[in-house]
């Protein structure tokens, strides 16, 4: 009884010296020492004295990570660039040292980019191209990485075409604003989507007033990208490549696949919308020398109106052409509470707008492409999880028995190269393949 006694007392717990508090008392230990918190590691730890060298230590934390966090950032820009091959040099020298993986193209008629990289590389990059007065007015939109790179690797050079189209972009007037469509600020698109809400609502669902003029929205991006978000009311653009984009170029009195034939070139007011805005800039050239006057476009294009405006009039998620593939609306703008109900509900309710599975037609649970597993046809995809496991990756049964078969990846995975895959049992799904490709 006594020797328990003894140990009692040995496990007594003391109180601390008079004036002495908890927080000194940590101070007074090493950091190394310092207590974790289970749900924030040391440097989250608040302090209510600035001086605190708990203060200084949370500041540098912080400071560290969003320098070391991988983004991807996107601008494009159409102005004269005399020597653009000297350009590209005088990039890559900048660039020595730096994390940068995407895809930057320049030539005369200005640059277009599209990258990834730590925080601090990617956000240096953008600032010292706008310290140069032809870019001093690039809009620079930034958008978190899934974990690091969301591009293989870095492709800096010039190219003739600053985007794929049938017969080049090199003899269009793009560095002329007057030729381009006329920018809407995201607030403004909206109004002009609320306007037109409105008017198809009170005119039997005609884009028009008493006046006679009309406005009609228009897709300019490929079927697949439509296929997991867009905005109310657009119609499905009937291409599969920008490339062979051919809007108000038919020849045709009555072609239903294309929304600008036979309209009213004067009286109708065309908004246009793409990812980012320069596939508009450049169509628009091409619509002006066809005659049409009334042509607007998206300021940044979607991923601007959705950090700016949320998702509102948007249906879906927003296609992009690095290794993510698919983003929701709150990646740009995140949003909580009714409001996140709210436009779940109405996503909800328009479910029957986004694309389908293409195997069997059912609707899919989740927005993402993949890739077919045939090599030979790569098809670009919706897939139900159903189908995707029947069919092994693959788009149909015909490519099944295909030759050259790549294993079955997880939804958010992208294919490398095929002789990655050439010696792998076909029927054993490999968890190292990363995404890294673009579609």
């Amino acid at each position: 009884m006594a020797a328990a006694v003894h140990h009692l007392r040995l496990v007594r717990v003391l109180p601390l010296p008079p004036r002495q508090s908890p927080l000194n008392l940590c101070l007074s230990l090493p950091l190394s020492l310092l207590p974790r918190s289970r749900h924030l590691p040391p440097a989250r730890v608040r302090c209510s004295s600035p001086s605190s060298p708990l203060c200084a230590v949370e500041e540098r934390d912080t400071r560290d990570e969003e320098a070391t966090h991988f983004v991807v950032v996107t601008f494009y820009k159409f102005v004269p660039v005399e020597d653009p091959r000297t350009e590209v040099a005088r990039h890559l020298h900048f660039l020595q040292g730096r994390d940068i993986h995407g895809r930057i193209y320049m030539n005369e008629q200005g640059i277009n980019a599209q990258y990834s990289g730590p925080h601090k590389d990617a956000i240096a990059y953008a600032d010292w191209l706008r310290r140069d007065h032809r870019f001093c007015d690039l809009l620079v939109q930034i958008s978190p990485a899934l974990c690091d790179h969301a591009f293989p690797r870095l492709k800096l050079r010039y190219k003739p075409s600053l985007v794929q189209l049938e017969g080049g972009s090199s003899h269009l007037p793009l560095v002329d604003p007057s030729m381009r469509a006329t920018p809407l600020t995201p607030s403004e698109w909206r109004e002009r989507l609320e306007a037109r809400k409105s008017l198809d609502e009170s005119l039997s669902k005609t884009a028009g007033d008493s006046s006679g003029r009309k406005l009609l929205l228009l897709d300019v991006r490929n079927d697949y990208e439509w296929d997991i978000g867009h905005f109310q009311g657009a119609q499905r653009p009937n291409v599969d490549c920008f490339r062979s984009t051919s809007f108000g170029l038919s020849e045709e009195e009555m072609d239903s696949s294309d929304p600008l034939n036979g309209i009213d070139k004067e009286n109708t007011d065309i908004l246009m919308y793409c990812t980012g805005g320069i596939r508009c800039d450049v169509y628009s050239t091409i619509l002006r020398n066809k005659g049409f006057e009334n042509l607007y476009t998206l300021k940044g294009g979607v991923s601007n109106y959705l950090k700016n405006e949320g998702s509102a009039g948007w249906v879906g998620n927003l296609f992009v052409f690095d290794g993510r593939l698919s983003l929701p609306p709150a990646t740009y703008k995140p949003v909580a509470g009714a409001v996140a109900a709210a436009d779940d509900e109405e996503g909800s309710r328009s479910c029957s707008e986004l694309g389908r599975c293409y195997a069997c037609g059912s609707e899919v649970v989740e927005l993402r492409h993949r890739n077919c597993a045939n090599i030979d046809c790569n098809r670009l995809y919706l897939c139900c999880g159903w189908c995707v496991e029947e069919l092994r990756g693959c788009c149909c049964g015909g490519c099944t028995t295909a030759p050259r078969l790549r294993p079955l990846l997880p939804a958010h995975q992208r294919y490398q190269k095929w002789h990655l895959y050439r010696h792998l049992d076909q029927g054993t799904p490999s968890s190292s393949s990363s995404v890294h490709a673009h579609a």
